[in-house]
C-alpha cells in the first residue's frame, strides 16, 4: 500500500520557485530521510505533502485520499507532523503536552481513554522522558524540549510520522536514540519522513534518501546507490570522501567545493 503519494508539486512564492515539479512515492513502512542544503526546499515540500501548503501545481494523496480534501482531523489521524518550529506558550506538565498527541483521536488532558494514557505513557519512554511526566515544560533544557515534542508526535501512532530536523537540538547520545526509535517504528510498520542534515547518521539509519537541491529532488534511492563524493559535491557543494563498510557508508567532509 502506498502511504503518501506526491506528482509533480511545485510551489511558488511571487516569482520565486520554492518546489519544482517535486514527486515521490512512500510505501508503508520504511525510514525515509530528506536531504539537502538549507533554502532547498524540504519543509516546503512536506508541507505541500500534507496539504498543509496549497501547491501551485501537482497533488498529493495520503493513503490514496488527496490531501487537499482532507479535514484537519482527517489529516491527523493519518500523519502526525513535527515542524522546525515547535514553541510553546503555556509551561504545562510535560504529560499534558504529550498528551495533545491524543486530540485528533478525541483524547486530550484531563479525558483520556485508556488506550489513550497507555499511547501517552508508551511515548513517555520511549523518548527518554520517565520522570519528567509533572516537570513545567518552560524548566527543560532545549534538548529535553525537542524529546517532548517528539513523544507528542508519537503518542498519536498514527501510520506516517514526518519529522522536520528532530535531532537538530539533541546531543549525540539522543540523535542516535531518536533514529533507533524512528528504525524500530518503521519495523513495526509504521511509515518515517525525517529532515536531517548529519550525512552519516541518515547512512547509517535510512532504508532510503531523497536528495533535494534548489527545489528540486536530485536523488532517491537506497545510501549505498545515492551516497557519493559527486552528489555531495552537486547537492552541498563539499568535498568529501565517502568509504562503504559491509552495509554502511562513511562520510568525511574535507572542505568547500570550488
Amino acid at each position: 500500500m502506498t502511504m503518501l503519494q506526491a506528482d509533480r508539486l511545485c510551489y511558488r512564492a511571487g516569482d520565486v520557485p520554492l518546489v519544482e515539479d517535486a514527486s515521490f512515492s512512500l510505501p508503508s513502512g520504511g525510514l525515509t530521510m530528506l536531504i539537502g542544503p538549507n533554502g532547498s526546499g524540504k519543509s516546503t515540500l512536506l508541507r505541500l505533502a500534507m496539504g498543509l501548503l496549497r501547491a501551485n501545481s501537482g497533488h498529493a494523496r495520503l493513503q490514496g485520499n488527496d490531501v487537499s480534501r482532507l479535514t484537519p482531523a482527517e489529516r491527523a489521524r493519518r500523519v502526525a507532523y513535527l515542524p522546525q518550529d515547535r514553541s510553546l506558550a503555556w509551561p504545562q506538565p510535560v504529560q499534558d503536552i504529550v498528551a495533545l498527541g491524543r486530540f485528533a483521536h478525541g483524547g486530550a488532558p484531563g479525558r483520556l481513554t485508556g488506550a489513550d494514557r497507555s499511547a501517552v505513557a508508551s511515548a513517555i519512554s520511549d523518548c527518554g522522558l520517565t520522570g519528567f511526566e509533572r516537570r513545567a515544560v518552560d524548566t527543560l533544557s532545549g534538548g529535553e524540549l525537542a524529546r517532548v515534542h517528539m513523544a507528542r508526535a508519537i503518542a498519536a501512532q498514527t501510520p506516517l510520522l514526518i519529522a522536520d530536523e528532530p535531532i537538530a537540538a539533541l546531543d549525540p547520545r539522543y540523535q542516535h536514540e531518536v533514529m533507533q526509535l524512528f528504525a524500530r517504528l518503521s519495523g513495526a510498520g509504521r511509515t518515517v519522513l525525517a529532515v536531517v542534515h548529519d550525512l552519516n547518521l541518515a547512512a547509517l539509519y535510512a532504508d532510503r534518501l531523497i536528495w533535494m537541491r534548489d527545489g528540486r529532488i536530485v536523488a532517491d534511492g537506497p545510501p549505498m546507490q545515492t551516497l557519493t563524493e559527486e552528489r555531495l559535491r552537486e547537492v552541498f557543494r563539499v568535498e568529501g570522501t565517502v568509504r562503504t563498510a559491509g552495509k554502511t557508508v562513511q562520510v568525511d567532509i574535507s572542505g568547500i567545493s570550488s
